[in-house]
């Protein structure tokens, strides 16, 4: 399904609840956000949806621009009955590297405005977009998971279709798969008891889930922090083993995240007398590399 609304004539959704979802001590804020969604409006995971907050912008007098954030439900929603969708949000503050005081003018407002709703509370949304952070068609096939922070959301819904729901793409899955979350404290791991029962639920050998937690653990590569990279790099041969064997690669997150990840890869395709730049073409033509970066 694609764009039931544009965000030119937005639908409205009303706010079911929120709930944080990280430890006091975690740096930051993030709130995962239930809407109840107008009759009609269907999307699939891995599919974003577009927010448009309320009021105008301070320079232009326009409306805000609407902005995108990857979907966190499966298709059922949370509630299990198709008419719900949430949303995994960072509020996006700017503290003053001076004063260290937070700065209101520099609050990224959509952000702002979703971490603070309450039940009952509209929303004008648009959507549903995207295309390429969907599940592969074939269910035999293995998926890779790699994230940073709130980029968890769309493979929270591929985990609940995979792992939770009792649905046919559940019983379906033949494939396996593997999560590689990073986080700065463990108190920041988000969504960690849902994961903690899909472990304990799924098949053996069918889901994996390494945390890269960069403050509090230290990578075999260097000593230093460890990021989602040195994950992928300590696990590079078993990593391009399911490549070969058709598993579909997704990254989500921050831009940032990119750079050292195509760094650790090409790494391991060297170790493995491997020519990255032909893999990587190769890995995209057969719509193996999905991603998503923000």
């Amino acid at each position: 399904p694609l764009n039931f609304a544009k965000p030119q004539a937005p639908a409205t959704a009303t706010v079911l609840g929120r709930t944080k979802l990280i430890a006091d001590d975690a740096p930051g804020d993030i709130e995962h956000v239930i809407m109840k969604l107008p009759e009609g409006f269907h999307y699939v995971e891995g599919q974003s949806l577009s927010v448009i907050p309320p009021g105008t912008d301070a320079k232009s007098g326009r409306n805000h621009k609407p902005r995108l954030y990857s979907i966190a439900s499966t298709r059922y929603g949370d509630t299990l009955d198709g008419t719900t969708i949430s949303l995994c949000v960072r509020r996006a503050e700017f503290i003053d590297p001076v004063t260290g005081e937070k700065d209101p003018e520099k609050q990224g407002v959509c952000s702002n405005f979703l971490c603070n709703v309450n039940p009952g509370d509209t929303v004008s949304v648009a959507g549903p977009v995207g295309k390429t952070m969907l599940l592969p068609e074939d269910p035999t096939k293995d998926v890779i998971m790699v994230a940073t922070g709130t980029g968890i959301a769309p493979f929270r819904g591929f985990m609940h279709r995979l792992f939770m729901e009792n649905t046919l793409a559940r019983h379906m899955f033949g494939g396996s798969a593997w999560l590689v979350l990073g986080v700065p404290v463990s108190g920041g791991l988000l969504y960690k008891e849902e994961f903690d029962c899909m472990l304990r639920n799924a098949s053996p050998n069918q889901l994996r889930i390494d945390y890269a937690i960069s403050r509090e653990m230290t990578n075999t590569i260097d000593g230093g922090k460890l990021y989602v990279q040195h994950v992928i790099a300590q696990n590079g041969k078993e990593l391009f083993n399911r490549l070969d064997n058709g598993a579909h690669i997704y990254f989500c997150g921050l831009k940032g995240m990119l750079p050292g990840i195509l760094e650790s890869l090409e790494g391991v395709a060297k170790e493995q007398g491997v020519d990255w730049t032909a893999k990587l073409s190769e890995l995209k033509k057969n719509n193996q590399w999905h991603v998503e970066v923000y």
